[in-house]
């Protein structure tokens, strides 16, 4: 069993002010010069209003973040929100392409997604004057999850890979004596994250195999495989580890995580989901959470960023069962 054990440092954050002063017009006329005068006085008012109503902490804006992250995004967002009283930040849950959409849209100015831009999609927004700013704040996985009645919960690296490419379909071929039939394949969203991490690592097309089945979130296919016997469900981890939220303890009484074994060490070995296993990338299927923005100035976005990376935001990502990524983290092993 490995635990994880952290050692927060105090984080602090500086907020510059910036002035902006205008350069003398000269005269043309009496009249002339006082009604331009006024005139550029207004455009910059204009220009620069939400510059100057919104500010790392205090404001109102949209978020767009993956269903599959909504848990910690919710609690981050709650706290951060219950102490900065003038800070309201709206989050919309969408699956993960619809995500990449409105961010390279311009509909939405931070997104929380596993997605990171890619050196052509950063390219593109930088010829329009657009700079991405891409920061880690905390480190995930993917859990494969079973039926309470299911005893096969040893799951091998191999396994995993055929059943994903088709060349395993019941539960025959990973147990000859099992009684669970057809193996079904469950996730959220055909656009989302989930789904495209695996279609990634095992080299996938678009066409899954014919056992394979898409609900509408995370909750819905802990409450299918709860129902069904054969089933394997594919859920973040957020969803279902933090032993603090009612609602995650309720899907985790419902069902339980398979253990996998690493592709490249002895088949013997087995991981669970959990943070020592996700720190040290013994369980296989870990990825990053990143927040992605665009904002063109420190504003409310910049703000949230900055408290889901300190000490307390990364409290709160500890609690939820994910591994903070920009606090020092100490792992110890404990030995029966």
């Amino acid at each position: 069993m490995s635990i994880i054990a952290t050692n927060f440092k105090p984080f602090f954050i500086v907020f510059m002010k910036m002035s902006v002063t205008s350069k003398d017009l000269g005269s043309i006329g009496l009249v002339l010069s006082g009604v331009m005068i006024m005139s550029l006085i207004g455009i910059q008012c204009s220009n620069h209003k939400a510059e100057m109503t919104e500010t790392p902490t205090r404001g109102n804006i949209r978020i767009v973040a993956d269903e599959s992250f909504q848990p910690i995004v919710d609690a981050e967002i709650g706290t951060f929100t219950s102490l900065y009283k003038y800070a309201h930040i709206t989050p919309t849950y969408v699956p993960e392409k619809e995500l990449i959409a409105a961010f390279l849209n311009d509909s939405v100015k931070v997104v929380v997604s596993a997605w990171e831009p890619t050196d052509v999609q950063k390219e593109l927004l930088r010829n329009t004057q657009i700079i991405v700013r891409t920061t880690t704040v905390a480190y995930d996985a993917i859990a494969l999850v079973l039926n309470k009645e299911n005893k096969d919960s040893l799951l091998t690296y191999q396994n995993v890979n055929d059943i994903f490419t088709g060349k395993m379909s019941d539960w025959k071929d990973i147990n000859p004596v099992s009684k669970f039939g057809k193996i079904m394949m469950v996730f959220d969203n055909d656009k989302s994250a989930n789904i495209r991490y695996f279609k990634e690592i095992f080299k996938l097309g678009d066409q899954l195999p014919p056992n394979f089945y898409s609900v509408k979130s995370n909750a819905q296919v802990v409450d299918y495989v709860s129902k069904n016997k054969g089933a394997i469900g594919m859920v973040s981890v957020n969803w279902i580890c933090d032993t603090h939220d009612s609602t995650s303890v309720s899907y985790t009484d419902k069902i339980k995580m398979a253990a996998v074994s690493q592709q490249i060490l002895s088949p013997g070995s087995y991981f669970l989901p959990v943070q020592g296993s996700i720190y040290d990338k013994s369980y296989p299927f870990t990825r990053n959470i990143y927040t992605v923005s665009r904002e063109s100035f420190i504003g409310l976005g910049f703000g949230f960023i900055s408290w889901f990376t300190s000490e307390q935001g990364q409290r709160i990502v500890l609690k939820s069962g994910l591994v903070p990524a920009t606090m020092p983290i100490r792992l110890i092993e404990l030995k029966k």
